[in-house]
């Protein structure tokens, strides 16, 4: 064979395997110079992070897709979800639980998730039942001016299981053989969820929120509105539900998770997420570590004493001088990320109530709307 030929051999393969390369060819391609097959290697793939993998091996969503509601039923610009009795979606003394959304066309969805006390071996103070609609109070009010969100379609959740919308337990308190107190937050919480999911399905953002236990509910709601709205922006604001336990006491809060059978929202892997101090910042850490899209605000009274005396029982100084450590921690670890209003006093949430109320001379309402718009928002605190 001479030099020209074997060139030209040379130049074949080279053009063969260049288009081997270039072309899709999922069985590999052929050196027609000798019959040789090249295989395509594909490159590995990097599996993609699943925020709250954990959780979601722990069971969370294990009541997503499981309940539809009875009956949707319009009541002017509001549709009422309601679901029957059964081992589904319950109110704590066994009533039925209803939530309700309202569509204005927006590309932006707000969740909003009531309060109304809770209930334990040790204390039972809390709402038992779930009222139809969604009432016309501060972020809820449309018609308000000074609404940030009055024009946002609306998921709105009722609060009625005493388990901070977490819990998954029956309790028959007398054994006497019959069940007195029905925990199916996370029934509710699920079904509401897979309510909003099918009616928003592809909101731009969501402002995720609630007010006392409805605050701490959404520490418990966000790994189940991330698994439905996997890329879709959150910022989530926590008005007075902030993880403050009883000082120096864990098993203040594991007692409560233990009760209401939420321990499986806490991953096993996180040692510190409820504190020896008695606190669960950690876990908000755990929470923002894990999921890069969303924004955390944290709303609260210095001395609330509803948190404080009636349910942690901790004092309103003790209560205050954790609640600024708590928060200084937590800002210091994610300083683009969370931000806290703070106000001096003894009073209880903000955000269903006045939005002119100021904390640092900001009010509610402009802290609320700097938070959506991105553009000066900070810590303010009196």
């Amino acid at each position: 064979m001479t030099i020209k030929e074997i060139s030209h051999r040379s130049n074949l393969r080279l053009l063969s395997f260049a288009m081997c390369a270039a072309l899709p060819i999922l069985a590999g391609c052929s050196d027609s110079s000798d019959g040789v097959v090249v295989p395509l290697v594909e490159p590995p793939v990097e599996p993609v992070a699943v925020p709250f993998q954990e959780l979601l091996d722990q069971g969370i969503a294990r009541y997503l897709g499981e309940y539809t509601p009875m009956l949707s039923e319009q009541d002017g610009d509001i549709v009422n979800h309601s679901f029957g009795a059964g081992e589904g979606p319950l109110c704590l003394t066994g009533g039925e639980y209803t939530m309700a959304t309202r569509d204005t066309g927006s590309e932006d969805l707000v969740i909003f998730l009531q309060g109304g006390g809770a209930c334990w071996s040790d204390l039972c103070l809390a709402t038992e039942q779930a009222a139809p609609g969604i009432p016309p109070l501060g972020v809820l009010d449309p018609a308000r001016a000074d609404n940030p969100v009055a024009g946002w379609n609306t998921v709105y959740l009722p609060y009625c299981d005493g388990s901070l919308h977490a819990g998954d337990q029956d309790v028959d308190t007398d054994d006497d053989g019959t069940t007195d107190r029905f925990h199916r937050g996370l029934h509710n919480l699920s079904a509401s969820l897979d309510v909003a999911v099918n009616t928003f399905p592809a909101p731009r953002r969501i402002l995720l929120t609630g007010v006392s236990a409805g605050g701490f509910g959404t520490t418990y709601a966000l790994p189940l509105v991330r698994q439905l709205y996997p890329d879709v922006p959150i910022e989530l604001i926590n008005d007075s539900g902030l993880g403050l336990g009883r000082i120096d006491e864990p098993a203040f809060i594991e007692q409560l998770l233990t009760e209401w059978n939420a321990t499986a929202f806490f991953p096993e892997s996180c040692e510190t997420c409820i504190g020896d101090d008695g606190h669960i910042t950690d876990y908000h850490k755990y929470q923002l570590s894990e999921d890069d899209n969303f924004q955390l605000g944290m709303m609260s009274y210095t001395r609330d004493t509803v948190i404080s005396l009636t349910f942690v029982q901790v004092g309103g100084e003790a209560f205050e001088e954790a609640l600024i450590g708590e928060l200084d921690d937590l800002e210091a670890a994610y300083p683009g990320r969370v931000k806290s209003f703070v106000a001096t006093g003894t009073e209880h949430t903000f955000l269903i109530g006045d939005l002119g109320k100021t904390a640092g001379g900001v009010s509610v309402g402009d802290w609320v709307t700097s938070m959506l718009s991105g553009e000066g928002w900070d810590t303010t605190r009196d």
